[in-house]
């Protein structure tokens, strides 16, 4: 059995919605009945937070114990460190001590692979792999892009979102030369969308001319609500505090999106291999 789908949620430029998507795209894979793991790649520990874990310095174990038990080649117990959410999905939380696993793996022997390693066997209890990347492309971002089987990139309905996105394209890239040959971009999916400016539209003018016939953009667009700002205060997802409102439905949507890329990206696969 090969595991999860890991998906890195990956934009250097922070307030894109990063962690929201991770949330609401993971709670939406698991009410469509898939097993999903979440994992907070961010010392801030914004994802830990939202899913209703305030006090992230209290946690027993984090993302950073875990990777540390991989550098020093310790076995890692089954489910250790995961937490368990009430709409359905695992949480492998993290708090400040991730900023000082950024220093010690400056040093340590295969670095830029330390998560890949540490998920060798948590991937084979769940379909999907979310991680929450924080916003640099420091050495941890670069670990997930290494573990991660494609990349999501959220990027906000703003100007000049593309002059930003050059560099991490440009990580990206690397990571797929030196680490990880077989990493996929998905695509861009486009944030905080305010339906009462032509922003968006200008915006997806500027990401089609640049990466369209590179990356896929999803159709799914994500609204700008104060509901979706209130959900990461509740511990909860959209779904759980409004079901109904716009950026439900367009969560809905993007979780839709996402499983049918999936399987059409799964038969390419399978008829390439057929040949």
């Amino acid at each position: 059995m090969k595991g999860a789908k890991i998906i890195a949620i990956c934009n250097q430029k922070g307030g894109v919605g990063k962690t929201t998507t991770t949330v609401n795209l993971g709670i939406g894979l698991a009410k469509e009945g898939k097993r999903v793991l979440v994992i907070d790649a961010d010392p801030q520990g914004d994802l830990t937070t939202c899913l209703g874990w305030k006090n992230g310095d209290e946690l027993q174990t984090t993302l950073t114990d875990l990777m540390n038990k991989t550098l020093t080649e310790r076995p890692i117990g089954k489910g250790e460190g995961i937490l368990h959410h009430e709409e359905g999905v695992d949480l492998l939380p993290s708090n400040l001590e991730l900023s000082a696993m950024e220093m010690n793996l400056v040093n340590a022997m295969s670095r830029e692979m330390t998560l890949k390693n540490c998920l060798k066997e948590i991937k084979k209890d769940y379909e999907y792999i979310l991680i929450d990347c924080m916003p640099s492309l420091g050495m941890i971002t670069v670990n997930a892009l290494a573990a991660a089987d494609s990349v999501m990139i959220p990027v906000q309905a703003q100007y000049l979102p593309a002059k930003g996105m050059t560099q991490l394209v440009q990580t990206i890239g690397k990571v797929q030369r030196t680490l990880n040959p077989d990493l996929r971009i998905d695509g861009i999916v486009l944030t905080l969308v305010d339906g009462r400016t032509n922003l968006a539209k200008q915006t997806l003018h500027i990401l089609r001319n640049q990466y369209g016939n590179r990356m896929k953009i999803y159709s799914s667009q994500i609204p700008v609500a104060v509901k979706a700002a209130e959900t990461s205060f509740q511990g909860k997802s959209i779904y759980a505090y409004d079901k109904n409102s716009s950026v439900a439905k367009a969560y809905e949507n993007l979780t839709k999106e996402v499983i049918r890329n999936g399987e059409k990206t799964r038969d390419r696969l399978r008829t390439s291999e057929a040949r």
